[in-house]
C-alpha cells in the first residue's frame, strides 16, 4: 500500500510503520476471531471488512479463527452461520482456524507455567476471589493457595482435566502481581471446569482456557503479525503481552494487538447476550429477523453486501467511540437499490377506481419503464383495464391547495397510463369510500406523442390492474427500538424501548409480472419504498418485505419532534400573559405537543436543558414530566431532579412552584429532602393557591 494512494487510517499507519522498520511484508497476516455463541452483528461487519479488506489491500492472509474456548454458549448453528455471512460479504479467508485446534498445545504451555512456577491452581470460590482481588484503587490480596508446590499444582490440574472435579471448585491461575494497577494483571484466570459437550470436540477435555489466555497465544501460533480488538480490550494488551512473553521465540513473528473504537448505531443493540434475550422471549422471530441487526437479518431484510460494505467504508475506522446515526445505514442501501432494484407497482391500502368511460371487457398491456437509472434496464409490460385500485391515500373528496394527487373535479396521470379525473364516490353505510368513479382521456396515453399526453397535470399516481394484480403479503417494517440508545439509560431495561409498531402484516396487490419473484430479489415498489423476496414466499404466495421507505421517516419525525419542542417553548411565554381561559387552550396544546413524542433521549435532555432560572423553561421541563407517558419522575438522574425541584421552588412564578409542588406530592421519595424548604415557603408565600398545596403536604 502507497501513502500516495490514499490518506491512511490510524491501523494502517500502524503496519505501514511495522513495514518501514523491517517487518518483511510476507509475514503480514491478520484474522478475524468470532466466538460462536449467536450470530455476527453490524459490529462484526465492521471488523470483517477491517481484517479483510486489509487482507486485500496489502495482498495479506486472513484466517477465520473461531473462538471456541466455551462450549456452555457455542454451538455449530452460529459455526455455520459466521461462515455464510462472512462469505455473503464478497470475503474468502485463508484458513478456517479454531481455538480448539489447539487446546494440547494450550494446555502444554499452561504446564510449562506451572514448572516455572508462574501459575497455580486456586481452590478459593468465587466470592472469596472477588473480595480478595480488591478495586482500582486497593490492592488485591494474595490467594491461600499462591504458594503451592509445584508438584501439587501439576497433579490438581492433571485432575482438573481429567474430570476428577466439579465445576467451580478449582480454576489455574497466572502468578502475576495481585498489587497491580491493571485488574487484569492480578493472576489472571487461565483454565476452568466445564463438564459440556463441545462442538468439535466432544467430551475429551474438561477444563477450557479462558479468552485472555487462547487468543494471544492462538494468534502466535497462526503466526498473525496485527491482531485488532475494539477499544474495551486495550485494558487487556499488558495481559496479552504478558502471555506472549512466556512462550515467544524471537524468530517467528510476535503478533502485536491494536484497538480501535466500536462504532455504535442509534436505535439499536448489538450485545450477544441481548439479542438472544430477544430471541429467546420471543420480541422478533429469531436471529434472523429482519428487524435485528444480525448480518442473516439484515441480509433477509433486503440489504445487500455492497451496501454494508460501503456503510463500513463510510463510518470508518476510529479511536474513539461515538453513535453513528442508524439513517447512515438507510442511506447506504438506498443509494445502492436505487442504482439497481426494478421499479414495479403495488397498491399496499388499495381503494377501487372504476373509469367510466373505458370500454367493459377491454385490456390493454402497456409499456413501464424498468429502471430510469440504468438505460440497459429495459421496458416490461403491465395491464390496464377499467378497474385499478391506487392507494387509499392519494385520494380525497376535497382537498387542499398543495395536495397533488386525486380529488373531485381534479385530474391526474396514473404512471404509465392515461390522465383520469375524478367525477364521484360510493360510500359504504359508515361514510368510508369503497369506490372512486373517474374517466379517462383517451388521448392521453403516456408516450403517445400526442398533444393530450404531453399535458401537464398535478400528480402521477402509481396503481395495479384489479383483474391481474396478485395479492401478497407485505411485511411493513420499522427500528425496533424507539429509542436512540436503548440500552445507555441507567435504570432502564432495553426492553421498555422495543417498538410496538416495528412490524405490521397486511395484504396488498402487486403487479403481475412479480409472480416469478424469486427470494431475496429486490424491487422499488413506486412511490412507496424497497422490498425483498422473503425466504417465508411460495409460488402461490409471495412474501415481500420492507427493507427501507424512500425517505427518511424517522428524520422527519424526529424534526416534528423537535419542532413540537420548540414550538411549546415559545406558546409558553404566552402562558404568563393571558387569562385563566386561554391558559388552559395554551396548556393543552402543549400536553398534546408532549404527549406525541415518544423519543425518551429527546425528552430526558429537553427537560436538562431547560432546568434554568427562565420561568417558561421550567413550567416546560415539569410539565414533560407531568403529562409524557414515555418519561417518569424515577427515570431522571438524582442531582437533574434535584436541581429541578430546587430551582422551580424558587421560581418567581407561581405556576411555576405549585407544579412542583404536584410533582412532589407523587414523588415521596423526594419529598422528605424538602420538607424543610417546603416548610419555610408557607409563611411567605403569597399566592394562595400554592400556599394551599403546601399546606396540603403537611
Amino acid at each position: 500500500m502507497s501513502t500516495e494512494e490514499k490518506s491512511l487510517n490510524f491501523i494502517e499507519q500502524i503496519i505501514e510503520e511495522d513495514l518501514k522498520n523491517g517487518l518483511s511484508k510476507d509475514k503480514l497476516r491478520f484474522r478475524f476471531p468470532p466466538e460462536p455463541n449467536g450470530y455476527l452483528h453490524l459490529g462484526h461487519a465492521s471488523a470483517i471488512a477491517l481484517n479483510f479488506g486489509l487482507g486485500i489491500d496489502y495482498q495479506a492472509p486472513v484466517n477465520l479463527r473461531f473462538d471456541d474456548t466455551n462450549p456452555a454458549k457455542e454451538e455449530q448453528e452460529y459455526v455455520d452461520a459466521i461462515k455464510r455471512d462472512v462469505e455473503w460479504l464478497g470475503y474468502q479467508w485463508t484458513e478456517e482456524r479454531y481455538a480448539s485446534d489447539y487446546f494440547q498445545e494450550l494446555y502444554d504451555w499452561a504446564v510449562m507455567l506451572i514448572k516455572s512456577d508462574k501459575a497455580y491452581v486456586d481452590s478459593q470460590t468465587s466470592e472469596e476471589m472477588a473480595q480478595q482481588k480488591g478495586t482500582p484503587t486497593t490492592p488485591g490480596t494474595d490467594s491461600p493457595y499462591r504458594n503451592r508446590s509445584v508438584e501439587e499444582n501439576l497433579d490438581l490440574f492433571e485432575r482438573m482435566k481429567n474430570g476428577e472435579f466439579a465445576e467451580g471448585t478449582h480454576i489455574l491461575r497466572a502468578k502475576i502481581d495481585m498489587k497491580s494497577t491493571n485488574m487484569l494483571m492480578r493472576d489472571p484466570i487461565i483454565y476452568r471446569i466445564i463438564h459440556k459437550h463441545h462442538h468439535r470436540t466432544g467430551e475429551k477435555w474438561c477444563i477450557y482456557p479462558m479468552y485472555d489466555w487462547a487468543h494471544g497465544e492462538s494468534d502466535y501460533i497462526e503466526q498473525i503479525s496485527h491482531s485488532f480488538c475494539t477499544l474495551e480490550f486495550l485494558p487487556h494488551r499488558e495481559l496479552y503481552d504478558w502471555f506472549l512473553d512466556q512462550v515467544v521465540d524471537n524468530n517467528l513473528v510476535r503478533p502485536k494487538q491494536r484497538e480501535f473504537a466500536r462504532r455504535n448505531l442509534s436505535h439499536t443493540i448489538v450485545s450477544k447476550r441481548k439479542l438472544l434475550q430477544l430471541v429467546n422471549e420471543k420480541h422478533v422471530s429469531g436471529w434472523d429477523d429482519p428487524r435485528m441487526p444480525t448480518i442473516s437479518g439484515l441480509r433477509r431484510r433486503g440489504y445487500t453486501p455492497a451496501s454494508l460494505r460501503n456503510f463500513t467504508k463510510t463510518i470508518g475506522i476510529a479511536k474513539r467511540e461515538n453513535l453513528i446515526n442508524v439513517s447512515v445505514l438507510e442511506f447506504c442501501i438506498r443509494e445502492d437499490l436505487n442504482k439497481t432494484a426494478p421499479r414495479v407497482m403495488a397498491v399496499l391500502d388499495p381503494v377501487k377506481v372504476l373509469i367510466t368511460n373505458y370500454p367493459e371487457g377491454k385490456e390493454e398491456w402497456l409499456d413501464a419503464e424498468n429502471n430510469q437509472e440504468d438505460e440497459n434496464a429495459g421496458f416490461r409490460k403491465v395491464p390496464f383495464s377499467r378497474e385499478i385500485y391506487i392507494e387509499r391515500e392519494d385520494f380525497m373528496e376535497e382537498a387542499p391547495n398543495k395536495f397533488f394527487r386525486l380529488s373531485l373535479g381534479k385530474e391526474v396521470r396514473l404512471k404509465n397510463a392515461y390522465i383520469i379525473k375524478a367525477e364521484s364516490v360510493i360510500k359504504d353505510s359508515e361514510g368510508n369510500i369503497t369506490e372512486i368513479h373517474v374517466t379517462y382521456d383517451t388521448e392521453s396515453l403516456s408516450g403517445s406523442g400526442t398533444e393530450a399526453s404531453q399535458r401537464k397535470v398535478a400528480g402521477t399516481l402509481h396503481w395495479v390492474d384489479i383483474k391481474n394484480a396478485i395479492p401478497a403479503e407485505i411485511r411493513l417494517y420499522d427500528r425496533l427500538f424507539t429509542d436512540e440508545t436503548p440500552d445507555g439509560h441507567k435504570g432502564k431495561d432495553f426492553l421498555e424501548f422495543v417498538n410496538p409498531d416495528s412490524l405490521k402484516v397486511i395484504t396488498g396487490y402487486i403487479e403481475p409480472s412479480l409472480k416469478t419473484a424469486q427470494v431475496e430479489d429486490k424491487f422499488q415498489f413506486q412511490r412507496l419504498g424497497y422490498f425483498t423476496v422473503d425466504k417465508d414466499s411460495t409460488a402461490e404466495h409471495l412474501v415481500f418485505n420492507k427493507t427501507v421507505g424512500l425517505k427518511d421517516a424517522w428524520e422527519e419525525k424526529g424534526k416534528k419532534d423537535e419542532n413540537a419542542i420548540n414550538n411549546s417553548l415559545k406558546d409558553i411565554n404566552k402562558y404568563f400573559k393571558v387569562e385563566h381561559a386561554e391558559r388552559n387552550i395554551i396548556e393543552d396544546s402543549i400536553a398534546k405537543n408532549i404527549t406525541s413524542i415518544s423519543d425518551f433521549s429527546l425528552l430526558q435532555n429537553a427537560i436538562k436543558k431547560n432546568i434554568n432560572n427562565n420561568k417558561s423553561s421550567l413550567l416546560f421541563a415539569n410539565w414533560v414530566l407531568k403529562y409524557s407517558p414515555v418519561i417518569k419522575i424515577s427515570d431522571l438522574e438524582p442531582e437533574v431532579l434535584h436541581k429541578l425541584y430546587g430551582m422551580s421552588l424558587k421560581s418567581e412564578s407561581s405556576f411555576v412552584r405549585w407544579e412542583t409542588i404536584e410533582l412532589l406530592k407523587k414523588d415521596t421519595d423526594n419529598l422528605n429532602q424538602f420538607k424543610i424548604q417546603l416548610q419555610e415557603m408557607i409563611p411567605t408565600e403569597k399566592n394562595e393557591e400554592v400556599k394551599n398545596a403546601l399546606a396540603s403536604l403537611f
